[in-house]
């Protein structure tokens, strides 16, 4: 059996893969040889292109090591066929959750200007930049999944009162307050100190947060985009920012990613960008390819699939 490695974070271990699997051929290809080389792989360990995918002759399973998996969107093929698809969901969701809360303690207690003033050798003296507390604030969840209930839990810890929204019918965890489906979202939006974007991208989702959603939040809200860009109107939330109707928001995925240059949101004030960076760490790849074990262990011998992808979903 042929095992196509197109994900970077799998073609690190993909002598501990052939160790472990020694009976199974694994081939590692860059994008540009896709095509020749899917041709008669059975299983895929990454993202295909259309043309790659057209070339597939036996593919029965492919496992995206990541959770967002909308660039099926651009191989229809693939969403129409009967490929079982699996993702990496949860595998991520620590990390994220880790690094949501570094970013908000760095927007709450204003550490862009403390560190500043640390470059110049400079200690500030009062009055300080104001810094608020999260214990009795209001944090927003839209999405709860396995990263927003990640999210949700550390919240809990910091003492924050949790409410939430999600499209589907999930079961709400004893340290969330409320959990209501995307009805609910402007009530969301109203009432939050925090609001947490942690929701794939789907035609549902895109767009989401426009002017008008974003107009409910309160000036001393905050607000954090974890999960995929162009949820959020960005240059609502830069105009906001300027026009202190928002105490600050943090930036881990950009509607176009890289960030330009020239985009204005990074020279809005009180916004902390990060480069997609949330999901990474050494917990994350370990994570991650102990899932891509795990499912191959029951792949060859013919058990049911984990983390199984709703293809026309989307998720």
């Amino acid at each position: 059996m042929k095992v196509l490695i197109t994900a970077p974070w799998v073609r690190e271990a993909v002598d501990e893969l052939r160790a472990e699997f020694p009976h199974i051929e694994f081939t590692v290809a860059a994008p540009a040889d896709q095509a020749t080389a899917i041709a008669d792989a059975e299983v895929v360990f990454g993202p295909v292109t259309a043309d790659g995918f057209a070339a597939a002759h036996k593919l029965r399973w492919l496992h995206y090591p990541a959770a967002g998996v909308e660039w099926m969107a651009g191989v229809p093929a693939l969403v129409a066929s009967d490929v079982t698809v699996t993702n990496a969901r949860g595998a991520h969701a620590t990390t994220i959750a880790e690094h949501t809360f570094g970013m908000l303690v760095f927007l709450t207690r204003n550490f862009a200007q403390f560190y500043e003033a640390q470059k110049q050798q400079h200690w500030m003296r009062q009055p300080w930049p104001v810094c608020n507390g999260l214990v009795g604030m209001t944090m927003g969840i839209i999405g709860l999944g396995q990263i927003g209930r990640a999210i949700a839990k550390r919240a809990h810890a910091f003492e924050m009162e949790i409410i939430a929204v999600d499209v589907n019918p999930v079961t709400k965890p004893d340290y969330v307050a409320e959990l209501r489906p995307l009805d609910g979202l402007d009530d969301l939006l109203q009432r939050s100190d925090v609001v947490v974007v942690a929701v794939p991208i789907t035609p549902e989702t895109r767009g989401m947060l426009g002017p008008t959603q974003l107009g409910l939040l309160r000036s001393s809200a905050y607000l954090l985009v974890m999960s995929r860009g162009g949820i959020v109107d960005e240059p609502t939330v830069v105009q906001m920012l300027h026009e202190g109707k928002l105490a600050g928001a943090g930036f881990d995925v950009t509607a176009v990613e890289p960030l330009p240059p020239d985009n204005p949101l990074w020279h809005a004030p009180n916004v902390i960008i990060t480069p997609h960076c949330s999901p990474s760490s050494a917990q994350t790849k370990s994570n991650v390819l102990a899932l891509v074990r795990a499912n191959l262990r029951r792949y060859l011998a013919s058990e049911p699939l984990e983390n199984l992808v709703n293809k026309q979903l989307g998720y």
